[in-house]
């Protein structure tokens, strides 16, 4: 590639040539600026420099270093530094403009819908301080509930649980709620502008991209509601930002008084606020960790740099390690620890998410703890057992018996406290039917190795287990375990079982727990005396015959934690008040966050069932398929990017491997192009936001769970910026008025496109036949143009329909309950909008909705115009917990009263 003289004479002094030592996204800089902390004389500025004058978004003149006004004063951007100082006055304009631009976009009917939204559905535990479990750090919940308790909402009846529900009458301050994302979405405009003039592109080229970001659809409709992605994507941004500035002030020399260049108070000021900002946004998601590789590959770079210059003494390099140590990952992990502090204070309550956690930590939440119990068991003594590996709860026997195998009672682990938790434990020899057998006898510790009973006071049935498979786990290694007897019979052999205490788990107990039976402090196993399986659960659940609670089995080669149980509760009539009594031990708060951390990578990792709206990493460049979000009075909210700006984007980031891979060849033949300081400078730009596209999207290729359209837009951010710096490369040549009008040309593109699809963003006025229009841009787009009106016309207050409420949260599955609907996979993808039937009863006038399933159009269509259409399905059996309900039905959600008297139901 050959020189541009204007080009390379803007460039001036920051010619990247191959001796550089600099980073790969900042201009280098004096070699003082590695090899010595002293302070060097300031380079005096050039004549253009000394001269101020406005910015003009067609200029191809450098810059000045250090931007004044007209009064010759140095410019608040020039004081903040990290490169901002080569931004004019004038420019200060552009930004406010970007803002007042991108207010009207983001904030553009705002209100609507007036209903919960997608993920929404998420929201509400913070408000009424309930515990609850969700795979994603509490930052950007947080800071929505900060505004939610600031607009006065105390939460009331309002749980956010129903797409669809609508906030009025609660009185929630939604609008509030929502104008948090879209404020941070609308930062995310300038930002683009100002990282760009970071990275010394010009003016145009920062206002281009700035407005690809603003125009940007899925961008807009993600920050629009109440979801987690508007914060992460501007903390990604600020990261990025802000290492971009901490680069360019490590470049500078030192000044004569140290205000610049590094260990400076600016070049502190910088770091800790990439360090910052990088643990703000691992705090609203763990996707945020690639925000942290991108940081971190370039940090490395730049000590090996420092490290292979052999004018930098030791102890100055060791002066910026621990500088970067300190500042990119100790004040990360700070920051991300703090906010489960707040979590933790916040959730103070028990709630929804109790059951995810340990005992000890469900012991620390108001409302869910327990009195003390006895530590000794003793024979006679009635207990709880609980499971020490998986949180499936209590061993627990109901009046329900396996539908195959032996048909015997149910033996199952249930989450909750009930009085059929509640087990009699005796000897082998011991007769039950004795009466009073607790207190027939003087109470006697139970020991390791002690042959025992297990009796099931409520329905008179003891733990019993025998060579026979149980109905799930149907492997010859398993063996079914039941209650098995009735009132007055003595039991036989295959009721007893053999207590063996684990000696490394119950260490922390003491001595004694290791060789008696304690409550809470003994780990111990159960093994069947006659074939030799252990007392086993694991994560499988029993289907609706067992109320889909976890399965216990006796398994002949377990693991080892899955056959582990304790004594929550111990009762023995015979033992005086004053006998040691224990607790659970309450957990640290590391200890508490370091579990947390746990449950939540195991519930993140178990999200591998499809979703009607999920997509995988491969899709995502090309905008395949996007995520509908709400469908409601024939509007729809579908998030979908914006075609033009997102295609661009695409072909940017396959033009700099194309081309990078071009310049890998060229130097093999021996052409230098890297001697061409252009080269090597938009190289070293186009490398760092290449590698932060690349590693926010390629990881989701490692991952097997749930993915959707909207986890690419961290890495669609970089592209944009990516894109924009092709445009500054390749528009380099042309004359500075042709530069404007090709800019132009793709701006007007980009707002043609956003205008095109804004109905799908803003929930707006649209009719069928604009739908089917607008479809066609993409072949797989898959909202559905029959919600629409046939004119706009028909949308008049007076005619208004209610149409099906369709969407989805991210958390339900497709297929939804196959096994129910006919035991296979039906499809269910061609669904009016995708989404939901419900599948519940109705009682007292009320509808009752556990389940959901998918609608096919043809069904749709027919139940778009009934209010409530109700169809039995005899499919379904009783969800509820040993107690009747009224008839499972098909409910259909969200439309007009039907014709005919009270009490119609559509067949």
């Amino acid at each position: 590639m050959a020189s541009d003289p204007l080009r390379s004479r803007r460039l001036g002094d920051r010619s990247l040539g191959a001796a550089s030592t600099s980073t790969y996204v900042a201009p280098p800089a004096a070699a003082d600026a590695y090899t010595s902390d002293k302070p060097t004389e300031s380079a005096k500025p050039s004549s253009y420099a000394s001269r101020p004058r406005k910015a003009s978004l067609s200029d191809d003149r450098p810059l000045a270093k250090a931007s004044r006004s007209r009064t010759g004063t140095t410019s608040w951007w020039s004081r903040v530094g990290g490169g901002l100082d080569v931004i004019q006055p004038g420019e200060n304009r552009v930004l406010a403009g970007l803002v007042l631009l991108g207010a009207v976009v983001r904030y553009w009917h705002i209100a609507r819908p007036s209903s919960v939204v997608f993920d929404e559905v998420h929201f509400g535990g913070y408000i009424q301080s309930r515990f609850f479990m969700d795979v994603h750090p509490p930052l950007a919940k947080l800071l929505i509930t900060l505004v939610a308790w600031l607009a006065g909402f105390k939460g009331g009846q309002f749980d956010f649980k129903d797409i669809g529900a609508e906030y009025g009458p609660a009185h929630v301050p939604y609008i509030a709620m929502r104008l948090l994302p879209a404020t941070l979405g609308l930062a995310l405009v300038p930002l683009a502008y100002l990282t760009l003039r970071a990275l010394h592109l010009r003016p145009a080229t920062a206002l281009l991209g700035a407005l690809f970001v603003l125009f940007e659809n899925g961008l807009i409709t993600q920050s629009r509601f109440i979801l987690l992605d508007s914060p992460l994507i501007l903390f990604t941004a600020l990261s990025a930002f802000f290492w971009i500035g901490f680069s360019n002030e490590n470049e500078t020399p030192r000044d004569r008084h140290g205000k610049v260049g590094p260990f400076s108070k600016r070049w502190w000021t910088w770091l800790t606020l990439t360090g910052l900002a990088l643990g703000a946004v691992v705090s609203c998601k763990w996707v945020g960790l690639f925000t942290i590789a991108t940081v971190g590959v370039f940090t490395v770079l730049q000590l090996w740099l420092l490290l292979g210059d052999l004018r930098v003494p030791i102890p100055l390099l060791v002066r910026h390690f621990v500088a970067r140590a300190i500042c990119l990952i100790a004040v990360p992990v700070v920051f991300y620890i703090s906010m489960f502090a707040i979590h933790f204070a916040v959730l103070s309550n028990s709630g929804d998410g109790d059951g995810f956690m340990s005992s000890e930590f469900q012991h620390t939440l108001r409302g869910h703890g327990m009195q003390d119990t006895f530590a000794d068991v003793m024979v006679g003594s009635r207990i709880t057992i609980r499971h020490a590996h998986t949180q499936g709860g209590y061993l627990h026997s109901h009046p329900h018996v396996y539908p195959g195998g032996s048909q015997q009672q149910q033996i199952t682990l249930y989450p909750h406290r009930d009085d059929n938790n509640v087990w009699l434990v005796l000897n082998a020899t011991a007769d039950p039917n004795i009466p009073d057998v607790e207190t027939h006898a003087p109470p006697t510790p139970i020991k390791d190795r002690q042959t025992l009973v297990f009796h099931h006071p409520s329905t008179h049935k003891k733990l019993h287990s025998h060579d026979v498979r149980p109905p799930v786990s149907e492997v010859d290694y398993q063996n079914e375990v039941s209650g098995y007897g009735f009132e007055g019979f003595e039991g036989d052999a295959n009721d007893h079982w053999v207590l063996e205490i684990d000696q490394f788990e119950s260490a922390y107990g003491g001595k004694h727990a290791k060789t008696h039976l304690e409550a809470l402090r003994t780990r111990f196993r159960l093994r069947h005396m006659l074939t030799g399986c252990y007392l086993f659960s694991h994560k499988v659940k029993l289907p609706e015959w067992g109320f889909e609670q976890q399965e216990v089995t006796c398994n002949k080669n377990p693991s080892r934690e899955n056959a582990l149980w304790y004594i929550e509760t111990n009762e023995h009539k015979m033992l005086p008040l004053d006998a040691r009594k224990v607790n659970y031990r309450r957990p640290s708060f590391l200890a508490k966050f370091a579990e947390l951390q746990a449950v939540m990578w195991q519930t993140n990792q178990g999200l591998t069932d499809r979703h009607a709206y999920d997509s995988r990493p491969s899709s995502w460049p090309l905008l395949l398929r996007g995520i509908n979000f709400w469908v409601k009075d024939h509007r729809q909210v579908y998030l979908i990017g914006n075609p033009f700006v997102w295609a661009l984007s695409t072909i940017a980031v396959s033009s700099f491997l194309a081309i990078r891979g071009l310049l890998i060849l060229r130097a093999q033949r021996g052409y230098k192009d890297f001697a061409n300081s252009q080269v090597v400078y938009y190289d070293r730009v186009g490398t760092f936001l290449f590698a932060g596209w690349f590693l926010h999207y390629f990881p989701f290729f490692l991952m097997g769970r749930q993915l959707f359209l909207h986890h690419y837009f961290p890495a669609l951010y970089f592209a944009l910026l990516l894109l924009a710096t092709a445009f500054d490369l390749a528009t380099s040549r042309l004359r500075p008025r042709l530069r404007l009008s090709v800019a132009l040309t793709l701006i007007g593109g980009a707002v043609l496109a956003w205008w095109y699809l804004s109905p799908l963003a803003y929930a707006g006025v649209w009719t069928r036949g604009q739908c089917e229009r607008a479809k066609k841009l993409g072949r797989n787009w898959d909202f559905s143009c029959a919600d629409f009106h046939e004119k706009k016309s028909d949308y008049a207050p007076q005619s208004a329909v209610p149409t099906l409420n369709c969407a989805k949260p991210s958390h339900e599955m497709l297929p939804p309950r196959d096994e129910r609907l006919g035991g296979k996979a039906q499809d269910y993808s061609s669904g009016l909008c995708g989404g939901p039937l419900v599948y519940g009863s109705l009682a007292d006038g009320h509808h009752h909705a556990p389940h959901a399933a998918y609608v096919q159009p043809t069904a749709a269509a027919r139940l778009q115009q009934s209010a409530l259409a109700v169809v039995p399905d005899p499919s379904l059996e009783p969800q509820a917990h040993e107690s009747e309900i009224n008839p499972p039905v098909l409910i259909c959600l969200g439309a007009p009263p039907l014709r005919g008297g009270s009490g119609e139901v559509a067949q």
